[in-house]
């Protein structure tokens, strides 16, 4: 044993993990007779109950990129970064009410499926290959590797590797059971995650008054950040001045105040949640009602997330500034496992389980998408079209395999440099690079019957080219006093000259914009309707009563939040 881990933190991790191997065999052993159905495979049967669905959602989403990165943020940011979840939680409504009845009505069973049928051949190809990279390259990656830094810290800073491959492994047994026992092992993973984290943030808050001799109170150690850390408290970063700091500017850069709302932070979240193989595999598993309440029981889901991996980071900003904790390891990445640290012995351990659980669950989700894309819009297209439906099962995990080892690969000595840039930032900026062309492909193909496959080829490879030269070359290609308003100076000096850079926010609303207009006059030079254009009908979109309840809930909930905060 090890310092920071005793024989009870020990003991507490195996029983979760026991339970969630026992459950995931009993959900696998239930559905064995499916063994090589390729729809019960990759689609649960298409059986899944709503709480399956919100709690899969959850457990996917919610990895290493929010409890270490989303910390790390709230170490260097504050409450800023919690407009991801909040606002999550309302892309999360419009993906249920508008989006979903699309996907269901037209039988969507994956994205690249939903891009042939409603464009053609090439542009679905074009965006397998693209997700397949992203969610390996980027997702897979940074999980996988900041999972395993912040486990590694709490072990004793001697085994990473070691982690690594036994997060990969866990994620491998679950993942190939396939979708159904990735759902249903998720809402244990869930229900771990949230009570640990709970437990983690709680205990934080009562050393922060502990330790700055106030009260040994959580209530009281809320009321102690405010006091100590009140910029932290604030929804919206200010724009900087002639006289800011660097630190200010850095701060702005990452999350840049009103602009972040106009631009970048819904296009993240609008085509994360609406355009996205995580969750078509799973609102797909149930009918239009039940895929509805699913995916809003995870809108009310994402209102705590704050509360778990964001909290902890403002702690341990508290802690830090007061000297009561050592040099952060990893920087700001490090904020969350340092708070671990104050845990007392056995809970030390359940908070170590709700790390994993989300690292497993989310690593397990998306090699589950990737095994998908793979086999049905490639494999079974272009390769081996005869594939039946046990060649299709074993493709899937063949695939599955294949990417957790090239993600191990590029994770063993960080060569992508997730490290350096901190692991929340590293996903959404790299996201970026796509997002923008890829929603406007979405949405003008869902809302638009002109929109022609042409416009969407063009969309998605305009949009990241954007992205890329909004994000890395402008200030060099346009001159830094063209991009005054949106352009600030990063710190850096190349050659006698300081280097400028856009947010990555505003990059992205910048792009999304463009590539609109180039779509839509691209579109206007063919048919009024696109002969592939999508039905929709009103009566789609009509809500249930008890539906409208939650959507009011959730909302109300928001808006009283960013009342307090603003």
């Amino acid at each position: 044993m090890n310092q920071n881990l005793a024989f009870a933190d020990y003991a507490v991790f195996i029983i979760y993990f026991i339970v969630v191997s026992v459950y995931g065999y009993t959900v696998y052993s239930k559905r064995k007779k499916d063994e090589h159905d390729a729809k019960a495979y990759f689609l649960a049967e298409g059986n899944l109950t709503w709480w399956a669905i919100g709690a899969s959602l959850i457990a996917s989403n919610i990895s290493a990129e929010q409890f270490i990165g989303m910390s790390g943020e709230g170490f260097f940011l504050g409450i800023a970064v919690a407009a991801y979840e909040w606002l999550a939680a309302v892309a999360l409504i419009i993906v249920a009410v508008w989006f979903i009845p699309v996907y269901l009505k037209n039988k969507i069973y994956t994205m690249p499926q939903f891009l042939k049928t409603r464009y053609n051949e090439s542009t679905a190809l074009i965006m397998a290959v693209f997700w397949l990279f992203l969610y390996v390259f980027v997702n897979l990656t940074s999980i996988l590797y900041l999972g395993a830094v912040a486990i590694n810290g709490l072990a004793g800073g001697e085994y990473l590797h070691v982690i690594m491959i036994g997060l990969a492994l866990f994620a491998l047994i679950i993942s190939l059971g396939g979708m159904k026992v990735v759902a249903y092992t998720d809402v244990i993973q869930v229900a771990v995650l949230i009570i640990g984290g709970l437990v983690t943030s709680y205990i934080a808050l009562i050393t922060v008054g502990e330790k700055l001799g106030i009260s040994s109170s959580a209530i009281e150690g809320f009321k102690v950040l405010m006091r100590e850390a009140p910029e932290h408290f604030k929804m919206i970063i200010p724009r900087p001045t002639a006289t800011s700091s660097q630190l200010e500017i850095d701060k702005y850069l990452t999350f840049p105040g009103l602009m972040s709302y106009l631009a970048g932070i819904w296009i993240i979240n609008l085509n994360y949640w609406g355009c996205n193989q995580y969750i078509t595999q799973r609102a797909l598993g149930a009918d239009l009602q039940t895929a509805r309440t699913g995916i809003l029981f995870a809108g009310m889901l994402k209102l705590l997330m704050p509360l778990i991996v964001m909290l902890p980071g403002i702690a341990a900003y508290v802690l830090y500034q007061n000297g009561h904790l050592p040099q952060l390891v990893g920087g700001k990445d490090g904020a969350y496992s340092a708070v671990l640290t104050f845990l007392p012995t056995g809970l030390k351990g359940l908070s170590v389980a709700a790390l994993t659980a989300a690292i497993v669950a989310s690593l397990a989700g998306k090699v589950n998408s990737i095994s998908t894309i793979y086999t049905l819009d490639i494999h079974k297209k272009y390769i081996q079209k005869e594939a039946g439906e046990k060649q299709q099962v074993n493709i899937g995990r063949i695939a599955v395999f294949a990417a957790m080892l090239l993600a191990v690969l590029f994770t063993w000595n960080d060569i992508l440099g997730i490290g350096g840039v901190g692991g929340f930032t590293y996903i959404q900026k790299y996201t970026g690079f796509i997002s923008p062309g890829v929603f406007a492909m979405f949405f003008l193909g869902m809302f638009w019957k002109r929109t022609t496959g042409t416009a969407a080829i063009v969309g998605v490879i305009l949009g990241f080219v954007l992205s890329v030269l909004f994000n890395e070359y402008a200030p060099m290609l346009f001159g830094n006093e063209t991009l005054l308003y949106t352009a600030w100076p990063t710190g850096k000096v190349i050659g006698g000259v300081p280097v400028y850079e856009i947010p990555f926010h505003i990059c992205m609303g910048l792009s999304f914009f463009f590539t609109m207009l180039a779509m839509i006059g691209i579109s206007f030079a063919g048919p009024k309707v696109n002969p592939k254009a999508f039905e929709i009908d009103s009566e789609m979109f009509k809500v249930k009563p008890q539906t409208t309840v939650l959507i009011v809930i959730t909302l109300l909930i928001i808006v009283a939040l960013y009342v307090k905060f603003w």
